[in-house]
């Protein structure tokens, strides 16, 4: 028994000073919400809460592993002119590190299961989550039919909310002493991203401001000048960024591309590119050290053999993102994804311009889109150069590398096909236009240039085809070896 949860506590580390009870749910709530446990790859949201909220009601026991705890009064924000009080936090700054990092952990999975479990029901007398769809009730007069083999719908009288709502949790996580500013800014993202998606903007927007406070406040004292507050934009001539600041940022330009706004997006967007681009080069020393050689097969041995008869430490603490970043291969592939979300909103805000007239709309929307596509393109050669070029033991970094490569091509193809078919609907009307008497609206000339076109960005199309097809072989490998990382290792425990 005793071998057995050390293996565990290697595979999912736990902090010391929690209870023996909070470490077995902690792992069992890391456990249950990683979708290679179950065969199926599901997840059970429901118990990933059920674990959540009794993990955080027991390190919230003042007589358990809550001893020392202090309430703190919540914050009050405005929302649509009404105000509304944030869910209170605690101090947890008399807590060891890893307890605070446990707790933010808690606390964000219960968010995360309390997103997917809204509109959910639970029923009290079974102790089952249901869709609200199916319950049986006056409220629901056409409740929709379970699927076969599903025990019996509940009844409304015998329901209550499955999860609390998540805004309680990320509220709780914004308003606690003793969190990171990292910590905190995921919390304001993701509750951001959350009320995004329930179609409220403008709360949404409001949190994404209140991450770039957040960011800003952990500046040094000495710097005031590095966002415009009223745009969000980064200042050209900042003496000082931090990661936090430039990822809030990011995360405020994407939210105004969603809902439309592109004149503030893409300011915001060159800004931060242009503040990435202007990063100071890690030294020399430091990019040797991190693309040393990996050690042989029998220091490895030696290593393996030495971490079974030693205890691991608890993972270092991440950086918290108040420190100034340096341009290394992990800064490049962010760069790229920016470069990505440029090109996208070009192209796909091309069209919007309807106050101009035709011809010149044609020609305008022609050249952004040409420029987006052009973005894309840099965006996937950088992912691709920085991704063979990153350390195969940088697998976070490489798996963000990877996905942006993955997401730029499928846009870049999607934009061609696009292109050929604008091109093809062009000439299909001048031709119709043409056999209708209006030969001079389509002469010989203008024609054979629409065909050169065509043809043109149909060898793009299967050039881009091509490139798929090589990229994927490499993302392929990329996938096998993260795959194998650590099996070696899982032979021994």
């Amino acid at each position: 028994m005793v071998v057995y949860y050390e293996r565990l506590e290697r595979k999912r580390p736990t902090p010391s000073d929690w209870s023996f009870i909070s470490r077995y749910l902690f792992r069992r709530c890391t456990g249950v919400e990683d979708p290679n446990v179950n065969p199926s790859g599901l997840i059970d949201w429901a118990e990933v809460y059920g674990l959540c909220i009794n993990l955080i009601s027991r390190l919230e026991d003042p007589l358990g592993d809550g001893k020392g705890l202090e309430i703190i009064q919540g914050r009050e924000v405005e929302h649509n002119g009404d105000s509304e009080d944030i869910q209170f936090g605690f101090d947890v700054s008399s807590k060891s590190e890893p307890w605070r990092r446990g707790y933010h952990a808690a606390l964000m999975g219960a968010a995360r299961a309390a997103e997917r479990l809204d509109g959910w029901v639970s029923d009290t007398t079974r102790k089952l989550s249901f869709p609200g769809e199916v319950v049986i009730g006056p409220s629901n007069p056409r409740p929709r039919p379970v699927p076969y083999g599903v025990t019996t719908a509940p009844l409304e009288e015998n329901c209550r909310p499955a999860a609390e709502p998540p805004a309680d949790y990320y509220s709780k996580i914004l308003t606690t002493a003793g969190f990171t500013s990292r910590q905190r800014l995921e919390a304001a993202l993701a509750y951001a991203d959350w009320l995004e998606f329930k179609g409220l903007p403008s709360s949404a927007e409001e949190i994404f401001n209140w991450g770039l406070d957040i960011a800003m406040g952990a500046l040094p004292h000495d710097v005031n000048n590095a966002v415009d507050i009223q745009t969000g934009i980064v200042n050209n001539d900042a003496t000082f960024v931090s990661e936090n600041l430039l990822d809030a940022a990011n995360a405020l330009a994407i939210h105004h591309a969603v809902n439309n706004n592109v004149a503030m997006a893409l300011p915001i967007l060159a800004s931060v590119l242009r503040a990435r681009r202007n990063l100071s080069i890690p030294p020399v020393d430091d990019i040797v050290s991190s693309q040393a050689k990996e050690p042989s097969t029998f220091g490895s041995l030696v290593g393996l053999i030495k971490s079974i008869v030693i205890s691991p430490p608890y993972p270092p603490l991440p950086p918290s993102g108040d420190e100034a970043p340096i341009r290394n291969a992990t800064a490049i592939c962010k760069e790229a994804a920016i470069m990505a979300h440029i090109g996208e909103i070009l192209f796909a805000s091309s069209n919007d311009d309807s106050k101009q007239s035709s011809s010149i709309r044609n020609s305008d929307s022609l050249s952004q889109k040409k420029s987006g596509l052009s973005w894309t393109r840099d965006a996937v050669d950088v992912s691709e150069n920085t991704l063979l070029s990153l350390n195969k033991t940088d697998t976070e970094a490489r798996r963000k590398c990877s996905e942006c490569l993955e997401v730029g091509l499928e846009n870049w193809s999607t934009m061609v096909r696009q292109m050929i078919e604008s091109k093809q609907t062009e000439i299909s009307s001048k031709r119709e236009k043409a056999n209708n008497g209006w030969g001079w609206f389509w002469n010989r000339d203008s024609a054979k240039e629409d065909e050169i076109e065509e043809s043109r960005w149909q060898r793009d199309e299967a050039f881009v085809e091509e490139r798929k097809k090589r990229v994927s072989r490499l993302l392929e490998k990329e996938s096998e070896g993260q795959n194998k990382s650590g099996i070696f290792a899982m032979l021994f425990l």
